[in-house]
Parts: structure tokens; C-alpha cells; sequence
């Protein structure tokens, strides 16, 4: 469950783009980068359900925008999917990089990116290729969509979800069950011992 602070910020946050100031303030503060992007939180890690409220909050806000092709570098090549004979003609292949340690990218994501197979450790860089179009310009929107998701799916992967009540008890009641059946275990080798030792005595 998510907490209740959290909660009231995502209700918030659903309001229509159109008016601004209706957003909460935490949410307008995410969008203050010149690259329109939303600032991660300094979070190496998602080590509690607090880091990962910040977390959470932030992937809401990146969610809801596009990644500039300015903040990318972009190639292009023949491309050798769908196209007939323009395929073989024209660059429509695209080809998108984007250095690992650029600051729009969290701290907490970048470890499960380097897992990735669009990870490229020669140039620490993210590397993404796209002829799914015969248009250049699909293939690079292709490009930038790829790549938003995988900042998504890997900004998600470590989120914490914080216990809810109801598994909190449960654990609860495991520990209090555990210690119970140890103390029994502990007083029946205690009975094993006094009656070893009143043998000997007789």
C-alpha cells in the first residue's frame, strides 16, 4: 500500500496539464529542468518505502513526458527492414546513444539499465536502433519511445512496496509462533538434561 501522503500528491497530480497551478507543488518542482524533464531524487538506492514514494513520484512525472531529441545523438543508415527498394536507397535506420551518467537518468535505475542489452559498457553509453518505419523521422520517435520505457521499467524495478497492515500482522504472528515452538524446544532439552541427570545420580 501505498502511503497516505503519496496517495493525496498522485490524486493531485491527475489534474488536467491545462491548469498548472491546480498541480501540487511537489509535482510542479519536478518539471523546473531546461530539458522539461523532471529532476530524479539523489537516490543511489531504493533501500525503504520512503525512497521509493520519491521514486514513484518521479516516474509519474517522467511518465508524462517526452524525452527531447536534443538530449540524444542520433545516426542514421540504410536500413534493411520493410521498404521494398527504398529500403536500400535511404538512411531510414536509426540510431539513438545517450551517455548512462546523463543527470536526467536516476541514479537507482542506472544499474539494471547496465543489465540490459542496449547497454554499451565500451561507451557507458545506451544504445537503441529502430527500422520499424520506412520514415526516418518514425524510426527516431521509435527511438525515443524505446528508450523512455526502458527508463521506466528500470526505474521501477527496485521500488519498494511498502507492507501493508494485514502482512504486518501476518509476520507478526510467524515471529510469535517461532519464538513459541524455540522456548518449547529449548524447555524439552532442558527435561532431556534434568532427567539424564537424576539417572546418574541413581
Amino acid at each position: 500500500m501505498l502511503a497516505r501522503p503519496l496517495l493525496a500528491f498522485l490524486r493531485e497530480a491527475t489534474l488536467p496539464l491545462c491548469y498548472p497551478h491546480a498541480l501540487p507543488i511537489a509535482f510542479r518542482r519536478l518539471h523546473t529542468g531546461p530539458s522539461s524533464l523532471p529532476t530524479p531524487p539523489p537516490l543511489d538506492t531504493l533501500t525503504n518505502a520512503s525512497n521509493s514514494n520519491e521514486a514513484l513520484a518521479w516516474i509519474f512525472a517522467f511518465k508524462m513526458q517526452q524525452i527531447p531529441k536534443s538530449l540524444v545523438e542520433l545516426s542514421f543508415s540504410r536500413s534493411s527492414g520493410p521498404g521494398g527498394q527504398n529500403v536500400n536507397k535511404v538512411n531510414t535506420k536509426a540510431t539513438l546513444r545517450c551517455p548512462l551518467n546523463s543527470e536526467w537518468i536516476p541514479l537507482w535505475a542506472r544499474e539494471h539499465i547496465r543489465k540490459t542489452p542496449h547497454y554499451v559498457s565500451t561507451t557507458q553509453s545506451i544504445q537503441i536502433t529502430s527500422t520499424v518505419y520506412r520514415s526516418q523521422s518514425q524510426n527516431v520517435q521509435d527511438c525515443l519511445s524505446k528508450l523512455h520505457a526502458l527508463i521506466v521499467s528500470a526505474s521501477s524495478a527496485s521500488l519498494i512496496k511498502e507492507t501493508s497492515e494485514e502482512q504486518k500482522e501476518r509476520v507478526r504472528r510467524l515471529e510469535r509462533a517461532e519464538k513459541a515452538k524455540r522456548k518449547t524446544a529449548k524447555v524439552k532439552r532442558s527435561e532431556i538434561k534434568r532427567s539424564r541427570s537424576s539417572r546418574d545420580w541413581d
